[in-house]
């Protein structure tokens, strides 16, 4: 009798976890395999050190092909093209296919620059720190800045779903700016979609409004809640504060010589659109067991999963998601 095989899709932590634990649970009685889009892990929390050169990309990368063979867990870098649920079946880019009799879905998200004109590192204005190459482009940047510095625009758009990176960066600059004796030459704004500071799209955790608008302040960075970005031009951002109700209730054009603004998330492209799968956004369905419902064979977990926001919010302020 041929072993089940489980397939993981998307080698980042959680993804990598998960195929770990489930080798160990299974105890040779199925085939795991690992299916990336890259034979190099990124450990994605360093990033906003990248960005500044506190941490180099090779500080925080692991090249997995040996990590993998080493637990005897198959593993391949050629990524996928695209699910086919209801074959069970996942069609790789280079045409191939594997057929699995679980799949546990850990791709993270589809990075949504493209959403807002003139937003993020392919071809638009801001630089981005979501991915580790990102990252590095954004210290390269950010040398460029420090010769002739400005004004600092940081934060996150609307629908955003993790905002815990915009605040860290926010305050890794300001640091990193008076270590270097120029904080007093770059006026900082922290733009957000949240309707306050530290609502982190949980309605806050605690006191995180009074902690962080306290800390904010101390740091002399202004902020603009409840704000829809409409434009990314060269050293402009065009910003919309929304009232209850949808309304424009004031506009800001605020200068920047450097901005990095985190985008919307979407789901990636190989799973997206897939009915029962899937919710408009491409995350994916899932139960109380990280399962879905329409498909049972198939599990998720980490920012790939479609999780309710907690209440209405001006601008639309997506629940944050756990790493993967």
């Amino acid at each position: 009798m041929n072993k089940p095989k489980i397939v993981v899709l998307g080698a980042g932590l959680g993804g990598t976890i998960a195929a770990y634990e489930i080798q160990a649970a299974a105890k040779g009685r199925a085939e795991v395999m690992m299916v990336s889009d890259t034979e190099t892990y990124s450990f994605i929390p360093s990033n906003p050190w990248v960005a500044v050169r506190w941490r180099e990309p090779e500080a925080i990368q692991v090249h997995l092909p040996p990590i993998f063979a080493k637990r005897k867990i198959g593993f391949t870098a050629v990524g996928a093209k695209r699910l086919h649920a209801t074959e069970k079946r996942l069609e790789l880019n280079d045409g191939s296919n594997i057929n699995y009799d679980y799949l546990v879905i850990a791709t993270g998200p589809d990075l949504a620059f493209d959403e807002i004109e003139g937003l993020g590192p392919h071809g638009g204005h801001t630089v981005s720190i979501c991915q580790t190459a990102h990252a590095s482009a954004a210290a390269d940047a950010f040398d460029r800045f420090v010769e002739n510095p400005g004004p600092i625009v940081v934060g996150a758009v609307q629908g955003a779903s993790c905002y815990g990176p915009a605040y860290e960066f926010a305050l890794i600059l300001d640091t990193e700016l008076r270590r270097r004796k120029i904080r007093d030459k770059v006026p900082m704004t922290f733009v957000t979609a949240e309707p306050y500071i530290g609502h982190l799209g949980l309605d806050g955790v605690g006191d995180t409004k009074g902690l962080l608008e306290s800390t904010l302040r101390e740091r002399h960075i202004k902020w603009v809640t409840n704000a829809r970005v409409a434009k990314v031009e060269a050293g402009m951002m065009h910003v919309e504060e929304i009232a209850e109700g949808g309304a424009v209730a004031k506009t800001h054009d605020l200068p920047f010589a450097f901005s990095m603004m985190l985008p919307a998330f979407r789901g990636v492209a190989a799973v997206r659109d897939i009915p029962g799968l899937t919710n408009p956004r491409g995350f994916i369905l899932i139960d109380k067991h990280q399962r879905n419902p329409a498909f049972r064979e198939i599990f998720a977990l980490g920012v790939c999963v479609a999780i309710p926001p907690t209440g209405p919010t001006p601008v639309r302020s997506a629940f944050p998601r756990p790493a993967s």
